[in-house]
């Protein structure tokens, strides 16, 4: 197992606000795992535009991107792949012999999610926030075949993301709604941790649940759609399933299944 760093390691790094350990945790158990040369980093950069410059003339191979960088990068960068041009928004960039190109793995992950918890496409969904992350989960839920209402406080955003799909918009959640999707900080570690996105009744009346809050795992929502026996996707999944895919990307190596897990495990478990 590789476990230095010499003249020869290729390096990927995160660019965010506010940069968490998470993403340095899962993918440097699986460079380890995989044998590979890579290091990854975090950094919360103070000039995003002289932050990429310096990924394309330092050769760094990728960068996860994160709020509030993830349309201020779309200029800095040569391309979109089809995942970022189809929200207009990147959270990975890729490097390839200066070539920077930007992708958005989360639009891949919950589209992925959709397709392996086998979401019924005819399920009315409400979609509550509108920032972000909220527009690669409503493309993502759109090409899914789905359609629905984007609930959110804010007109401006809500009513934009929900006209770009042809959806509704409101400002309470539709009775009718059987596939919720919290988009929202609330039940976030740091933020109103016991907030609980949806009411009882209105997860009872719901087939699925879908919170992407991923730190903690078990948010109030998760935790009220087990108590009421209602299936459930949580943010860890995501997370997991986007930095995989990212992973994949910067080293052209996809991580089994098991390897995924255990990496998220590890990301998860500070203690290891």
């Amino acid at each position: 197992m590789v476990n230095y760093v010499d003249r020869n390691t290729t390096l990927c790094v995160s660019l965010a606000a506010r940069p968490s350990n998470h993403g340095v945790r899962f993918h440097n158990w699986l460079y380890s795992e995989l044998n590979l040369n890579f290091l990854y980093q975090a950094f919360s950069p103070v000039d995003i535009t002289a932050a990429v410059a310096g990924m394309r003339g330092l050769g760094i191979r990728g960068a996860g991107v994160s709020m509030p960088f993830k349309q201020d990068v779309i200029p800095l960068i040569d391309a979109l792949d089809a995942s970022a041009e189809r929200i207009g928004s990147v959270n990975t960039i890729v490097n390839t012999d200066g070539e920077l190109v930007g992708y958005n793995t989360d639009y891949v992950a919950v589209a992925m999610l959709l397709r392996s918890h086998e979401v019924d496409p005819s399920l009315p969904v409400a979609v509550l926030g509108s920032g972000g992350m909220a527009n690669a989960v409503v493309a993502a839920v759109a090409d899914h075949g789905m359609t629905g209402t984007v609930v959110a406080r804010n007109q401006e955003t809500g009513n934009a993301l929900a006209a770009r799909y042809g959806w509704d918009y409101a400002t309470e959640v539709p009775e009718d709604a059987q596939l919720l999707i919290n988009v929202t900080p609330m039940g976030m570690n740091g933020g109103d941790e016991k907030a609980q996105a949806f009411s009882d009744e209105q997860i009872t009346r719901a087939a699925v649940i879908f919170d992407v809050v991923a730190f903690p795992v078990e948010t109030p929502l998760i935790k009220a759609a087990a108590r009421l026996g209602v299936p459930s996707i949580n943010g860890s999944e995501v997370v997991a399933l986007q930095a995989a895919e990212q992973f994949a990307l910067y080293t052209g190596v996809t991580p089994t299944p098991a390897q995924v897990i255990a990496a998220e495990d590890y990301a998860n478990n500070p203690g290891y």
